[in-house]
């Protein structure tokens, strides 16, 4: 199968150089042997290797002038051809490393499996439409903030770089934007982007350029702790208010105009312990620092259950409250990468603003279903598993994640 796909390529090169079918040849054979073309000569060692890419001393080119083999071609052709790595076996290190490798092997371990289409395009629409009612919500907090006169109805963001995402690795992504951001002085980064396309990714591969490359200090921003915290500060009004948040604690009672405007001026961004940026929660008999309680009051029950009903009548208080927070930083000489959705992150001036697309929208489906079938599979074997005894659990949680989907 993986020989008829690269036979698939090799065709398509073919058409688009608009060279004769007979220019290129693709050998499947016990042993070594050659075939002679118009225009070139392919030998091809037939044995077990991953597509797309056979190993270096495997595959030789050469032109009808001679018919002496390089067999020390410096680069594999097919990897000339496609610009893809060689894909790894399924082994139980891939599957831990989590990353766009193993995703990408399970991929193309189900390229012509239907029933990992069928699970695939299950996901893929499923984050559609996830994504749209996401941005429906998210639209109405806007609409929200703009009725209370708390952001400027007539806010117009700088323009976005679309950057498509298709075939290329986390590594040339990051080297795309940054091209840019190294052209410019700004120090923010915007990151958007549909489910799938692979902002956070992206982000964790931007930071790490940009301080082991570029020597830059940089922080990743996210809005969601600045809700929680809001969150926590309703909950607590409630707890200290019983009879106003009718005895039940009903968090929509806390929510008034004047409550959150006292909310907000609770967090103060700036430099606390150590000289390092932080955001400090203090009212209401509360004094945090929210990098010292993201995983433990930001995370409490009370908060965790209040957050959407909050962030819904917050979104402009915590979009300001970001864009200063982020414009210090960004005038201190710190590298700031913001991920969000536009409607949140369109108030933070700056003119690197990227969105990733990917022009294949089914490989947002595939990505999700190969995620979702590594980590199905890492919950039944155990370390040291061999690559068939992996194999046979994709197929297994691959068969149930169907069932699943068509219930």
């Amino acid at each position: 199968m993986r020989f008829l796909q690269a036979a698939t390529i090799l065709q398509s090169t073919a058409s688009l150089l608009r060279l004769p079918p007979t220019t290129l040849a693709f050998v499947l054979s016990p042993t070594k042997q050659l075939l002679h073309t118009k225009s070139s000569i392919i030998a091809i060692s037939r044995q077990k290797y991953p597509f797309v890419s056979p190993p270096q001393n495997l595959v030789s080119v050469a032109t009808t002038t001679t018919t002496q083999l390089q067999e020390t071609s410096p680069k594999s052709y097919f990897s000339s051809l496609t610009n893809f790595s060689p894909m790894p076996d399924l082994t139980y290190p891939l599957l831990t490393a989590q990353n766009a490798t193993a995703t990408n092997t399970i991929i193309n371990h189900y390229a012509t499996s239907s029933e990992f289409t069928t699970l695939s395009t299950f996901e893929g629409s499923s984050i559609l439409q996830r994504d749209e009612e996401d941005a429906s919500k998210l639209q109405k907090g806007i609409d929200i903030a703009k009725a209370k006169g708390v952001i400027d109805p007539n806010f117009v963001p700088e323009e976005y770089i679309t950057v498509d995402v298709l075939g290329k690795n986390p590594e040339e992504v990051a080297e795309d934007i940054l091209l840019k951001v190294r052209a410019e002085d700004s120090k923010v980064v915007v990151l958007c982007g549909l489910s799938g396309t692979g902002k956070g990714t992206t982000v964790a591969t931007l930071k790490h350029k940009l301080e082991s490359d570029d020597g830059k200090q940089v922080v990743c921003w996210s809005n969601g702790n600045i809700f929680r915290s809001v969150t926590l500060l309703a909950a607590t009004w409630c707890e200290q208010h019983p009879e106003e948040s009718g005895g039940n604690g009903d968090i929509t009672k806390a929510l008034t105009k004047d409550n959150l405007a006292s909310f907000v001026n609770m967090l103060t961004f700036g430099k606390f312990k150590d000289g390092k940026y932080d955001t400090r929660i203090c009212g209401l008999g509360l004094d945090y620092l929210v990098s010292e309680v993201q995983n433990t009051e930001l995370k409490a029950p009370k908060v965790s259950k209040n957050i959407p009903t909050v962030a819904e009548v917050t979104q402009g208080e915590v979009i300001l409250f970001a864009a200063e927070a982020i414009r210090q930083m960004g005038e201190d000489g710190i590298f700031v990468l913001l991920e969000g959705r536009e409607q949140t992150v369109n108030y933070v001036r700056t003119p690197l603003r990227f969105t990733l697309t990917l022009s294949d929208m089914s490989l947002i489906g595939k990505r999700r279903a190969a995620q979702r079938l590594a980590a199905g599979v890492l919950d039944e074997v155990k370390e040291g598993a061999s690559v068939e005894e992996i194999e046979v659990a994709l197929d297994g949680q691959l068969a149930k994640m169907v069932k699943e989907a068509s219930a």
